[in-house]
This record gives C-alpha cells, structure tokens and sequence, in this order.
C-alpha cells in the first residue's frame, strides 16, 4: 500500500527536499504540495491524502490552524497531521498537539525520523521528535499532578524495558538496537503495551511512564 502524503511548506526549496527525502522511501508518494495554509487545507480537503506534513509558520493559515482544521476535536472523518517545523516551542508543540495532530517532529532531526513520522501517522501511531518528547514529558514528572494510572494487566519486564526506552524518545529501530531483539518483536511489545496501559499511542505510553515515574 502506498502512503500518500501532502506537503505544506512556503519555501519551495524545504518542500523539494521533503519530496526527495519521502520519494527515495518504498511505499511513500508526495500526491501535492500547498505554498500556504489556506491552500494546504483545500488540497488536503480535496484530495484526502494518507498523511498531511505540515509547516508551523506559513502564510494565511499557520501550521497549528491548518491542523485544527483537518484534524482538530469535531472534525469528521479527521485527516492525519505531522507538524515539521525548526522551531522548538512549547507553545507550537502543545497546540498542534491538542489540534490533534499525529506527530511533531523537528526539521533537523533527520530524513530517518521524519519518514518514520510519517509513516506512524499512516498506521494511527504518533510520533514526536524525542528532544521535544523528553523534555515535555519530564515536566510531569517534576510537577507530582500527573495520575497514577495501573495498567490493566501487569507489564512484563521486557516491556517496561520497552516502556522507559519510548519514554526517552528512542524510535523503534533503537530499541530493538538496545535491548538486542527484533523489529518486529519491538512492534509486538508496544502493541501489548498500548493494549495494557489503555493507550493510543506512543506518545501516551511516555506520558504514563513519567507520570507513574517509571523512568529512572
């Protein structure tokens, strides 16, 4: 199955890169590219692609408007977001977030990151760049109000291992680097996980790990 991916960014140049970076990549199609957010919300309307990257700073309709708009609370059937930006800001990260975006990811983060965004958002998963990850996170941790929430079943010790890896922000092929296992069998753990925790996604399997101070 191919991923079709919409690119919105008002520099042409950062949008000929995202193509070259997601077109080198099996399975990965850049259907249209939008100069603006205004645009970006018309195409993506229209053509309903898999995945939607999306700038944080464009004209008429910023990064965090035009993911409101496609995926926000109350939008129906939802279209996937992956906010790219080079500004690492609290205040983008948590609106874009809330907006209901499925990633944020920096844009000096890599090719291999940025893909694997993409590629998250496609299968329902989220994933946010980890130096941004970390250090929202931890913050639930310092304050003490985060819940106390008790997985439904028990974690394993395999998958609390996987649980504090993914709560620093390691991608999936790290992990499966660091504890010496499979890709696959990482993909297995963090699907039992999910179901455990009663989470979505990965993002809300670090969040729990902060708040319940499983992260040493």
């Amino acid at each position: 199955m191919t991923i079709r991916v919409l690119l919105a960014d008002d520099q042409a140049m950062v949008r000929a890169s995202l193509r070259i970076i997601l077109e080198d990549e099996p399975g990965i199609t850049v259907v249209a590219e939008a100069a603006d957010g205004e645009e970006a919300v018309a195409l993506a309307r229209e053509l309903r692609p898999d995945v939607c990257l999306v700038d944080v700073q464009m004209p008429r309709l910023d990064g965090v408007a035009v993911t409101r708009a496609l995926a926000g609370p109350g939008v129906p059937d939802p279209l996937r977001v992956v906010v790219v930006t080079t500004f690492d800001l609290d205040v983008y990260v948590h609106g874009a977030l809330l907006g209901g975006a499925a990633g944020f990811v920096l844009k000096d983060a890599g090719p291999a990151l940025l893909v694997e965004a993409v590629r998250a958002a496609h299968a329902g998963d989220a994933l946010i760049s980890p130096s941004v990850t970390l250090r929202l996170l931890s913050r639930l941790a310092g304050t003490g109000d985060g819940p106390r929430r008790r997985p439904v079943r028990a974690l394993s010790e395999r998958e609390a291992e996987v649980v504090r890896a993914v709560a620093r922000g390691r991608t999936n092929q790290e992990i499966a680097a660091e504890l010496s296992i499979s890709l696959s069998t990482v993909k297995g753990h963090i699907a039992a996980v999910l179901a455990k925790l009663g989470a979505r996604n990965r993002v809300e399997i670090a969040a729990w790990a902060w708040e319940n101070r499983a992260v040493p």
